[in-house]
């Protein structure tokens, strides 16, 4: 148990360093930062409750997502009996169905097998939680006098309502990243409602209206059939309707309700300025079929306006002066620079399915954070010193070698959480200094079992070769065990519970290296250079 290969004490070496070096850059300045090397400009991750930041709990708006369902249905009823020349009247929604008429009596069974695709199942391996299977989102019934019924099933709506959750959370992650913010914790909580926590951010207001806005882009003709403030007056024609600027005060445009172009085809939208009246711009791009419909679209309507419609407010409606057909155009209004990089930031990201409210708002101060990293390094400093006193009480030289396995340990854990950006929180630091009494509990088991060979009469070498050998299950076990409700904490747990999971766990590990390996590689140097006749322990 005391001889170590070559390969084992480089290895040993290398790892130690290696902790020290990752974790070395977290006492330089953020000045000074820059000019360490490009792989060491590393620093730790400090959570919401450290550094301060944004803490909202949002509400996914499951009425308009069930809305947005029925309109798309009534559309698609629509349709369907068109194409099959059927005549109807009275398609209406009332409540969670979609009602139609159908003229003529005899047309019902054939009206009912148009409209039967509509009630096919749908896969449901991703939606079911992974475990497949066939949902049926649509059933359809037979009302009284010539009526169908096409009503959304339950489970049906769940799928929906679960889909505009998670489609939500990943276009809010879009979003809040596009802001180039570190670590930002998005997750979903119970059926509707998404957490999100944006360690640093100095500006929430800025976040609430980035994340707040639903910012569906849509392109439409402005309707030049009537004034805008006759339509006000009397009402709009059939096909319009009546939409305000963004100015203040905001200005109304008669806007045909038919879309152009919507903004799914952007691939693309960035922050510019006009080159001729150097005024902030947003410059965005189509698709392939994107830029088809917007070229045949300013190709066929030269000389009337085109209103840029972001969530039923006009942007701006410039007139179309020539084609625009290499898919590409850009978007000005009253901007300034941080609104027209924020207006790209959603449209790159994309609109949310459904509107977001703010059930829940907290900002946490710097001051708060700094009471917090306070705190926690007095029970670090405290704890520390007060392990590293008792062990060479307890143990003299050798505890002397456990407190230097014990430096190596927490630089350990130090650097590979700074290695890998994980978000280190309040509970986290509760997680090292656990790590830190697990350290020494491995280091006692050893030293106690080497006394009791000592006791028993044996050789220097054969009573650390036996301590070691023996404590070596014992270790094994109690950590195994503590690893093993660590990876539970990590998969059930969320947010600062998932924190301390990952810093116990590192810690577990590192114990498990410096206690084992370096700590005994330590004491076999040192018994190898002063070949002691009885141990100080």
């Amino acid at each position: 148990m005391l001889y170590f290969a070559r390969w084992k004490i480089i290895l040993i070496l290398a790892i130690s360093v290696f902790g020290l070096v990752l974790t070395a850059p977290n006492f330089v300045s953020k000045d000074g930062l820059s000019n360490l090397p490009q792989a060491l400009q590393r620093q730790l991750v400090l959570g919401l409750d450290l550094q301060g930041g944004s803490h909202l709990l949002l509400a996914v708006d499951t009425e308009a997502v069930i809305e947005e369902r029925l309109e798309a249905l009534r559309g698609d009823v629509r349709a369907s009996l068109r194409e099959a020349r059927i005549g109807y009247r009275n398609l209406e929604i009332a409540g969670r169905t979609v009602t139609v008429r159908i003229r003529e009596a005899e047309n019902v069974d054939a009206a009912r097998e148009a409209l039967s695709d509509l009630a096919e199942p749908i896969s449901g391996s991703l939606l079911l939680g992974g475990m497949g299977g066939q949902l049926t989102e649509v059933e359809i019934d037979e009302g009284a006098a010539s009526q169908i019924v096409l009503s959304l099933t339950e489970e049906g709506i769940r799928q929906r309502i679960s889909s505009a959750v998670e489609q939500s959370i990943e276009i809010v992650r879009r979003r809040i990243d596009e802001l180039g913010t570190t670590e930002p914790s998005i997750q979903r909580q119970g059926a509707d409602r998404i957490l999100v926590q944006v360690p640093g951010l100095d500006d929430p207001a800025r976040l609430k209206a980035l994340i707040g806005q639903t910012a569906k882009l849509t392109f439409r003709l402005v309707d030049l059939s009537m004034p805008a403030q006759q339509a006000i007056q009397t009402r709009p024609p059939a096909e319009s309707e009546l939409l305000y600027s963004i100015d203040d005060p905001p200005v109304p445009y008669l806007v045909e309700t038919r879309i152009m172009v919507a903004g799914e085809d952007l691939v693309d939208a960035q922050p510019g300025f006009d080159q001729r009246t150097n005024e902030p711009i947003v410059t965005f791009r189509f698709n392939a079929s994107g830029a088809r419909r917007f070229g045949n679209v300013t190709q066929q309507n030269v000389g009337r306006p085109f209103a840029i419609i972001l969530d039923e407010e006009v942007i701006s409606a410039p007139v179309i002066r020539e084609p625009i057909l290499g898919g590409s155009g850009q978007i000005s209004g009253n901007f300034t620079v941080e609104s027209a990089n924020d207006l790209a930031i959603l449209l790159r990201a994309g609109a949310l399915p459904a509107p977001l409210t703010i059930l829940e708002e907290r900002t946490v101060g710097p001051g708060l954070g700094a009471d917090s990293i306070a705190a926690g390094e007095t029970a670090a400093i405290i704890g520390s010193i007060a392990v590293v006193v008792f062990m060479v009480l307890a143990y003299g030289l050798f505890g002397v070698f456990a407190n230097i396995s014990l430096i190596i340990n927490v630089s350990l854990v130090f650097g590979l959480l700074t290695l890998l950006q994980a978000t280190l929180t309040l509970p986290g630091i509760a997680g090292i200094i656990l790590t830190i009494g697990m350290a020494v509990d491995a280091n006692v088991l050893i030293f106690e079992r080497i006394r009791e060979e000592i006791r028993a009469g044996k050789s220097v070498i054969s009573s650390v070769d036996s301590g070691y050998r023996l404590a070596l299950g014992t270790i094994l076990d109690a950590n195994i065990t503590t690893l093993i409700a660590a990876v539970i904490l990590f998969n059930l747990g969320s947010g600062p519970v998932r924190g301390f999971a990952i810093t116990l766990a590192f810690g577990i590990v590192c114990s498990v290296f410096t206690a084992f390996t370096l700590n005994r590689f330590i004491v076999a140097t040192w018994i190898k250079w002063r070949r002691p006749t009885q141990l100080p322990i």
